[in-house]
Formats: C-alpha cells, sequence, structure tokens
C-alpha cells in the first residue's frame, strides 16, 4: 500500500459465532480492523494479529470485502468492482474477483499473496487495460 495514503473499506467478518460487519483500514504498509470488540493489526491480512488479549493470530473465519475501482482501457476510465475473499485457518487463502465490462476475472486462490493474486488478474484483462487506482500498484 502507499504511505502517501489511508484506505479504509468497509466489509464482513464470519466464523462459526456468526457474521459482523467491519472497516479494514491501511495505512502505509499497516493492515488493521476491529473484531467483536479487539483491535488487529499486521504488516498483511494474512498477519492480523490481536493488539491485546497476548498478540494472538486471527484465524479460523473469513474476511470479504468489495472496492470499487477505475479501470483504464483505450484511454476510456470506466468504473469497476474488485471483490476480495480472504480465509484465515490452517492456511490463509485469498481469492480476488474483478467485476469489469459485464466479465468476472478472477484469480483463483492465491494463498494470502495479495500482489500474487492481484497480478493473476491483471494478466487476464484486455491488452491495454490497467487499474486507475495507486492502492492497487502496491498492495
Amino acid at each position: 500500500m502507499s504511505s502517501e495514503s489511508t484506505e479504509v473499506w468497509t466489509g464482513w467478518y464470519r466464523d462459526r459465532g456468526g457474521a459482523e460487519a467491519i472497516v479494514i483500514t491501511v495505512d502505509g504498509p499497516q493492515v488493521s480492523t476491529r473484531i467483536r470488540g479487539i483491535e488487529y493489526s499486521g504488516a498483511s491480512f494474512g498477519a492480523l494479529r490481536a493488539a491485546d488479549e497476548g498478540g494472538e493470530t486471527l484465524t479460523g473465519c473469513v474476511l470479504e470485502w468489495d472496492l470499487p475501482l477505475p479501470v483504464v482501457l483505450d484511454g476510456v476510465t470506466e468504473q469497476a468492482t474488485l471483490s476480495c475473499l480472504l480465509t484465515l485457518g490452517e492456511r490463509v487463502d485469498l481469492s480476488l474477483t474483478l467485476h469489469h465490462g459485464g466479465a468476472a476475472y478472477e484469480s483463483g486462490i492465491a494463498g494470502g499473496d495479495f500482489e500474487e493474486a492481484l497480478d493473476r488478474v491483471r494478466r487476464q484483462l484486455p491488452n491495454g487495460a490497467v487499474f486507475g487506482r495507486r492502492l492497487l500498484q502496491a498492495a
């Protein structure tokens, strides 16, 4: 993430105890969210740890959020949505789907590496298409 700005995204947290709306904040290299009154933060989504409670890793759950972002193709900027699904368990699995122009471009499961998943999506876009949002260049 760019250290020049803070990004704030809304999404959902789900586990065996139920679901709740969350806010995810990305400030430079730091990701954070509050779940059931506990603040979690880390250098990546897969490394979220409780700020208190002994610093336990967030696990046994799913985080979902959507990012609106522009896609530029042939000099024309169009709105798209990047849907993100992160499963935190024994493994960290991340899946991204870009919804653009009536099509869905999927990363498949990328093991929690946001940039790797994003690259998989980028390779599927039409020639010359680029993401028009700075956060996706350094995620």
